[in-house]
């Protein structure tokens, strides 16, 4: 083991009983161990605490009332004593070659800040498993061996990373301001370009290193998809990265995660939400995309149903390389 990088695992956990062992044994199983493993029970009132405690001194158990998210790493991040802070949700895994990987690039790379990686996507009720990028993909965009000169030039075309996958100093974390309390959505994306305003270069693993769960019941992405948090965090990050000087970089990024979201409202039939974000984003949206939407928003109902028969063909086809979940009916 790379002794000159020592890693905290956090890892939150609120009413996963069925899959937080499934979580645990991945961080024990690494082929280079944490130096120490921090759960955080977010209030959880299944049995998720006795799980966990099962496991007995080899991991450092927290406890506190529901908070969310943000909390709870928080809480992981204070309480960790080592410099560097490796995350996993207690619904997902690591596979074991996650941190030996990553303490490998950091000790060649001293300068970066942080690093992140490729994972897998897990569809397990339709038996599918696939990288969310083919790493081939990745390797195209990385400027040397396993390092993005600036991670937002690449979020544009893929390359997010993923909160399993992110290994950051916890200086770092804590002079960013940590996450942020109360953010029902994307604290891990807003976290994420905090930080790169200021540390533009990230280590970035081609293979994949943890794997994402997408069939675990209670997602927040489904639970708080009001169009005024997305309308929110964008202003939010318009203002910071003026700031920073980095809104060329940013808006890029924006307009990206933007497109992503209204797409998803065409499945709910939020024609009058998507027409809210065109109005107020203006700027950041193409002339042909603006078009595009209101079109489809013409009679939102029809194009939810529409949408949902297509993504049904799709799926049963199985012709979408990256897997996503089944939208909501």
């Amino acid at each position: 083991m790379n002794d000159t990088v020592k890693i905290s695992a956090i890892v939150t956990a609120y009413n996963v009983e069925k899959h937080i062992g499934r979580a645990l044994e991945s961080v024990l199983s690494q082929r280079s161990t944490a130096d120490e493993i921090i759960v955080v029970d977010d209030g959880s009132t299944d049995a998720t605490a006795d799980r966990i405690k099962a496991y007995g001194d080899q991991v450092r158990y927290i406890y506190q009332d529901n908070g969310g998210a943000s909390l709870a790493r928080n809480r992981g991040i204070g309480a960790a004593q080592c410099e560097w802070i490796a995350f996993l949700d207690g619904d997902d895994e690591w596979l074991p070659p996650h941190l030996e990987q990553q303490r490998e690039l950091l000790q060649r790379y001293p300068d970066l800040v942080w690093s992140t990686g490729n994972y897998f996507r897990c569809l397990c009720w339709e038996n599918r498993k696939a990288p969310d990028i083919p790493a081939n993909r990745i390797r195209k965009h990385l400027s040397s061996r396993d390092r993005l000169e600036d991670y937002l030039k690449h979020y544009v075309h893929g390359l997010t990373g993923h909160s399993d996958t992110m290994v950051i100093k916890r200086s770092v974390l804590i002079n960013t301001g940590l996450f942020t309390p109360g953010q029902k959505r994307a604290n891990d994306l807003d976290m994420w370009w905090r930080i790169a305003y200021q540390h533009a270069a990230i280590g970035y693993i081609a293979e994949p290193l943890a794997v994402h769960h997408m069939d675990v019941t209670g997602s927040i992405s489904r639970r708080y998809s009001e169009i005024e948090l997305y309308r929110d965090l964008i202003d939010h990050h318009l203002i910071l990265a003026t700031e920073q000087n980095r809104l060329t970089a940013l808006k890029p990024c924006a307009t990206r995660i933007l497109q992503f979201w209204m797409r998803g409202q065409l499945f709910a039939g939020n024609g009058k939400g998507i027409r809210k974000m065109l109005d107020h984003f203006d700027d950041l949206i193409p002339r042909r995309i603006i078009l595009w939407f209101r079109l489809l928003t013409l009679f939102p109902r029809v194009t939810a149903i529409g949408c949902h028969g297509v993504s049904k063909i799709i799926r049963k086809l199985r012709l979408r390389r990256q897997l996503v979940r089944k939208p909501n009916s």
